[in-house]
């Protein structure tokens, strides 16, 4: 009977049957993706979930933001990924909960059947339970995200031309909330449109008056970075006129005026969100396996705490040791590892070997600022300047899926860089459908 119904849920989806352990993946950011990648048509059937029919490139999505890069050459479609890999069944759905007992997952096209379960999800914005900042701030987590902060600058510009003068000053400010890799590369490359592009898109505006404002609520920027890195990129910063200001909370937000914890505001109708993140949530697992940030609590083989099959890799993983009281740096490396380890420690379990423990191997992080300006923190020692932002550009680009992806950020890149100029300031609006 409990077959039976196994079987009914499993056909709801419309997966294969097949007698190979079916492993099936929720999110197909780096950690999913990789893990996918790396499983064997030998031993398994792959089936990943994930709301969009494509993987991006996170740390690039600031370059979408501010039009230095067209969606697409970010973004890669699963099914071009895999579409030799016949083993490997792509399913856009939007998760909703795990059965740990029925050794299911619910989705929004209905239920599939596991073997073994990967939670790959990542995170979302954490706004610290400020329901007018989550209103009226923008975020950026995905493509859509970044269209829509790229259509609001370009916007507020567009309405700045036939404002008042006090009006005009709010719409051309912009805030930044968070002093990490995505608020200092951000605040980098807004800085650049306001010297090289706005000024001959608007000759009718005054630039010299936008004033961009980059909020960090602790004493220093790039808090997972060394202490030179911080006070480096923060030079940088203050060199191209960006006005930081440490230990600075922004406390609310209106949609027109920035409130800061000490009792200062600043006018503006930009408020960017890069002060906090937090696991997405996961239905159906125990109270108990959520640790600090709600991730989920794993072992050192990233087995969910208190399951024999259910597994969590990337941001929304915590595996606390020594080294790493808070879990690993939520980054794309550690992400990355954890999938390829994970995929060995799967292949393992099919030949009943003993699991190997999750290693991370730190190659360094690295932080851009803008033209010729990055940090650099690498084992063997942290270095600034032009050749930490050839380093960037190289790492970034090669961790790209897909050749002509590649080839499309290189031509973007060296044409910006020669010409001071950027080709994808469009004002592109969703169309909505007309009710019958």
């Amino acid at each position: 009977m409990q077959r039976r119904k196994q079987d009914e849920m499993t056909s709801i989806a419309r997966i294969p049957d097949t007698p190979k352990k079916r492993v099936v993946i929720v999110g197909s950011g780096f950690a999913g993706l990789r893990l996918a990648r790396s499983l064997s048509s030998r031993n398994f059937q792959v089936v990943v979930i994930d709301k969009n029919n494509y993987h991006q490139f996170q740390p690039l999505l600031y370059q979408v933001a501010t039009s230095g890069l067209e969606p697409a050459a970010i973004a890669f479609p699963l099914r071009k990924i895999f579409q030799n890999k016949k083993h490997i069944h792509i399913r856009v759905a939007k998760f909703l909960a795990v059965d740990k007992d029925m050794n299911c997952i619910r989705t929004s096209i209905g239920t599939i059947q596991y073997d073994y379960f990967v939670i790959a999800i990542g995170v979302r914005p954490n706004f610290f339970g400020n329901r007018n900042i989550e209103k009226y701030a923008l975020s950026m987590k995905a493509i859509s995200d970044a269209i829509y902060i790229r259509n609001i600058i370009l916007e507020n510009f567009e309405k700045a031309l036939s404002a008042d003068t006090e009006e005009e000053m709010a719409l051309m400010n912009i805030v930044i909330a968070g002093g990490g890799p995505t608020g200092v590369e951000l605040a980098g490359a807004i800085a650049e449109m306001r010297k090289f592009i706005l000024p001959k898109d608007y000759p009718e505006l005054d630039f010299n008056k936008m004033e961009i404002h980059l909020m960090e609520g602790t004493d220093r920027l790039l808090g997972g970075m060394s202490l030179k890195a911080s006070e480096r990129s923060k030079l940088f910063l203050e060199n191209m006129g960006i006005k930081v200001r440490l230990e600075a909370i922004v406390k609310d937000y209106d949609g027109k005026v920035v409130l800061l914890d000490d009792g200062t505001s600043i006018r503006s109708e930009t408020l960017l969100w890069a002060a906090g993140i937090k696991a997405c949530e996961v239905k159906g697992l125990p109270s108990e396996t959520y640790g600090k940030g709600g991730r989920i609590v794993v072992d050192e083989f990233n087995k969910v705490h208190g399951t024999t099959n259910i597994f969590a890799i990337g941001d929304i993983a915590i595996m606390i040791s020594e080294k790493y009281p808070s879990g690993h740096p939520q980054v794309a490396q550690p992400a990355i590892q954890q999938g390829l380890q994970l995929s060995k420690n799967l292949k393992r379990l099919q030949l009943s070997r003993s699991l190997m423990p999750f290693r991370y191997a730190e190659k360094g992080s690295l932080a851009t600022v803008g033209r010729n300006r990055a940090v650099a923190d690498l084992p063997f020692g942290s270095f600034s300047g032009f050749w930490a932002w050839v380093l960037w550009l190289f790492v970034h680009l090669m961790s790209l899926v897909g050749k002509k992806n590649r080839l499309f950020v290189i031509i973007s890149w060296f044409l910006s860089y020669f010409t001071y100029d950027r080709s994808f300031r469009l004002l592109i609006k969703p169309k909505t459908r007309k009710s019958p």
